[in-house]
């Protein structure tokens, strides 16, 4: 397989993303289709097409290497997919499926372990030696990459943070909203953008999704500016179990309430008081590449090959 072009694709529910780069990295194309809503083997032909065509529009000489962010995980125990809200995926074997569509090897990895490899290779936490990056948005999900290798662990789970229960909760955080995965009070239901518009609507009048309320508390609104005070407090403590843990050299953020600025002031400024360390130097970062890091970082699944002694 060719060593110099790479394609990702970024399998999400509504939308199946490609794109082409280069050996050093630069986005040659981009290519973006409905996720079928015939399912699973339409999903597959799907990105087998969206493969052809690049391929085939730019002349590749031989089969570029692919890699495939998705939602969920491949189990280590059972060879399918878990986890994914896509649940079409689930109980599937994709990975294999897919290689035996398109004719070659594929990596497959979830979508958060691709926005911290995006962002490890080339993006905020290059030159880094260990990157967290977290996803803040329909969801909350997490990668972690070590000396520019993701890290998924033997049951497939690493940096999934977005699934423990909201650390240091205030008696009026106790139990916390029901959860998709079947418990109360994950960090998920309190940090995704659906959470936050269920606490704003706890506390206000009127109901507004999570860019309005972003956009109200610009605007000087009250309820709107304590409900990103009650956001900042609660990834302040939430990102304090994982530096606890973890101790990252940086930490990234994605997601489209990745997009708040004062995050990036008010969230170190609070997570001191809950860091076990007499300081904390851990940056906090936007992602550089935004929207577009998780189809980067399915590309970069295939790493550059060392050069040669």
């Amino acid at each position: 397989m060719m060593d110099v072009f790479r394609i990702g694709i970024d399998l999400g529910g509504t939308k199946i993303e490609a794109i082409l780069l280069d050996g050093a990295g630069a986005e040659l194309a981009r290519r973006r289709v409905a996720t079928p809503p015939a399912g699973y083997d339409a999903t597959i032909a799907a990105i087998v097409r969206l493969v052809a065509g690049l391929e085939q529009d730019f002349a590749l000489p031989g089969p570029a290497p692919v890699g495939i962010g998705m939602p969920g995980a491949i189990s280590p125990a059972s060879g399918l997919v878990k986890n994914a809200n896509s649940v079409f995926l689930n109980g599937r074997p994709f990975d294999r499926d897919v290689a035996l569509a398109l004719g070659r090897a594929v990596r497959v990895a979830n979508d958060a372990d691709c926005l911290a490899v995006s962002e490890a290779t080339d993006g905020a936490g290059a030159g880094f030696g260990t990157v967290f990056a977290a996803i803040l948005g329909t969801g909350v999900g997490g990668g972690l990459v070590v000396a520019g290798r993701p890290l998924s662990g033997p049951n497939a789970v690493a940096g999934e943070w977005g699934h423990n229960p909201l650390p240091w909760p205030l008696d009026s955080e106790r139990p916390g909203p029901a959860c998709y995965c079947g418990r109360h009070g994950c960090i998920e239901t309190f940090l995704s953008g659906p959470g936050l518009a269920r606490d704003f609507a706890n506390h206000a009048p009127r109901p507004l999704d999570g860019p309005a309320i972003v956009a109200a508390a610009e605007a000087g609104d009250p309820d709107a500016v304590a409900a990103l005070d009650r956001y900042c407090d609660r990834l302040a403590r939430s990102l304090a179990t994982v530096i606890n843990l973890l101790d990252p050299d940086v930490i990234v953020l994605g997601g489209g309430l990745s997009r708040i600025g004062r995050l990036y002031s008010d969230v170190p400024a609070r997570w001191g008081a809950y860091v076990f360390s007499d300081q904390v130097a851990t940056p906090l970062r936007p992602a550089r590449f935004g929207d577009s890091s998780g189809v980067r970082g399915a590309a970069w699944l295939w790493p550059k090959e060392p050069a040669a002694a």
